[in-house]
């Protein structure tokens, strides 16, 4: 059975990265104009909004990030808009249904209800197990259908015989709906945390709130719309069927399924890219003369669905990297540290200082995990382990360094990037949602994140105050870390790891 798998699994463990977009940065840094011209080409690929950076709020803790969206959801007047890997099954994800059962209660108060409520989730992982994110959720669709909707994605990449093969368990490895977007009316979190209790209390992520921003929440509204009219629609009865006219992900055609998601999807960026364009064009002096805040934030949402052929967030990550110049200093994190090939040849090859922090094994999610799933963080020591060696080889000791998260009773899940340019004590971009840089998040799920940015200096303070806190949990790697006791890697793992670096 295992040979089975592997045989059927091989078409995807081949990489082939995209090219970044060409580059054009001008040759030096020069204030705000500097600034905006710096990473102003963003908005030749994907949607730009321009807000103000007052509106923007940075939430650093999982209570903080829990009870904020319990709170706006009571409060919500239109939408609420949820879009996660899945929805736990505990009482504080109980919770959170029950506001959005008050909220859609109260809106039946009106003679005309205006509350519609949306789910975006994955269809593997949310339909786990007896109890799951389909059971949690059946009780308000089935009281109220016509304001409340769950849509379930499913990959195209798992289907056939490998769909009937892979145990439940591991059959998201092939590949999810990643996205972590949270929208109230015209509100919305950027997050990489899910809908599940040990995010809300000790499972540390990055989280933005971005307050009454409503060309942002319509676009995302849209985008979690246009990936849900692709995928199943959860009904009353708890089946599953694709909306009409729409090609099924792993009964119909796989390149049809690709082809006509991809365009749904696309069709909500090119609109929005368009339409903002113009926008700035027509408007940028008068909204900046109109408004008590200034509009000096851009906002960039980078999409990535490499299995639909969308590779935006890829590109413009790749073009990042790239012109992170002499100049520049990046804090990298990722919760899962699997660079991919390219990410990491452009990380080593840069001229930047790099400050990446990652889990230390104890924080890692799969921490005394049951069977395989337990030797995942001696898979991530070996390919951290790796890595390190790659950057004394070179000798770029001095311009790399890698950190561990420590946290006792924690686990670590934050993902992104905080970009530095010379002269400046403060960031003035950052990346924040999904995606971890690893294989997965560029070749097999469904990833969303924002570019921040920023001219303004509370929220490049903010940004930094969130910078500090994580690395301040963290220690330097040197050659003596690897030699620790709890950094042994058994030899099967050494030599599975890299036939299975692919699917986690």
């Amino acid at each position: 059975m295992y040979r089975s798998t592997v045989l059927l699994l091989a078409p995807l463990l081949a990489e082939a990265d995209s090219a970044p977009l060409a580059s054009s940065r001008p040759p030096g840094f020069t204030g705000v104009e500097g600034l905006h011209s710096r990473f102003q080409w963003m908005a030749d690929h994907v949607p730009a909004f321009r807000v103000p950076g007052g509106r923007i709020r940075i939430l650093h803790s999982p209570d903080e990030f829990y009870q904020t969206m319990k709170t706006r959801i009571k409060t919500a007047k239109s939408r609420v808009v949820m879009a996660s890997l899945y929805l736990g099954t505990g009482p504080l994800e109980q919770d959170l249904v029950d506001c959005m059962e008050e909220a859609l209660e109260r809106s039946q108060e009106d003679h005309v209800p205006d509350l519609k409520v949306s789910f975006l989730l994955d269809y593997t992982r949310g339909s786990r197990g007896k109890h799951n994110s389909r059971t949690m959720l059946l009780p308000l669709l089935q009281r109220f259908p016509e304001q409340m909707r769950v849509s379930l994605y499913h990959t195209p990449d798992l289907r056939g015989l490998l769909r009937l093969l892979v145990p439940e368990r591991f059959n998201e490895t092939i590949g999810v709906q990643h996205i972590k977007a949270y929208l109230f009316d015209n509100s919305l979190i950027i997050s990489g945390a899910n809908l599940s209790d040990s995010y809300f209390t000790n499972r540390q992520d990055r989280y933005v709130l971005l307050e009454d921003c409503e060309e942002v929440a319509d676009f995302f509204a849209e985008l979690v719309g246009a990936v849900g009219d692709v995928s199943l629609q959860l009904q009353p009865d708890n089946s599953v069927h694709m909306m009409e006219g729409m090609v099924h992900p792993y009964k119909g055609n796989r390149a049809e399924f690709s082809a006509s998601a991809q365009r749904r999807i696309m069709e909500v960026v090119n609109t929005a890219r368009v339409r903002q364009s113009m926008l700035e064009a027509e408007c940028s002096d008068i909204l900046d003369s109109d408004r008590t805040m200034p509009n000096d934030t851009w906002i960039f949402p980078l999409v990535q669905m490499k299995p639909l052929g969308i590779h935006l967030d890829e590109q413009v990550t790749q073009r990042l990297l790239i012109e992170a110049g002499g100049d520049s200093v990046v804090y990298l994190t990722s919760g899962y540290f699997n660079l991919t090939c390219t990410y990491m040849q452009l990380v080593l090859g840069a001229a930047a200082d790099y400050r990446i922090l990652m889990a230390s094994p104890e924080v890692n999610g799969f921490f005394g995990a049951k069977g395989v799933a337990g030797a995942i963080p001696e898979a991530y020591v070996h390919l951290a382990r790796q890595f390190y060696k790659k950057v004394c080889q070179l000798g770029q000791q001095s311009r790399v360094h890698l950190h561990e998260y420590h946290r006792p009773n924690w686990t670590f899940h934050a993902k992104g990037l905080w970009y530095y340019v010379e002269g400046r004590d403060l960031p003035c971009l950052t990346l924040i949602g999904s995606p971890n840089f690893g294989y997965r998040s560029v070749h097999r799920d469904l990833e969303a994140q924002i570019a921040i940015v920023t001219e303004n200096e509370e929220l490049q303070m903010q940004l930094q105050q969130e910078q500090e806190v994580l690395y301040q949990s963290s220690t330097q790697v040197s050659n003596s870390t690897f030699n620790q006791p709890d950094r042994h890697v058994k030899l099967w793992v050494q030599l599975v790891t890299p036939l299975i670096k692919n699917f986690f």
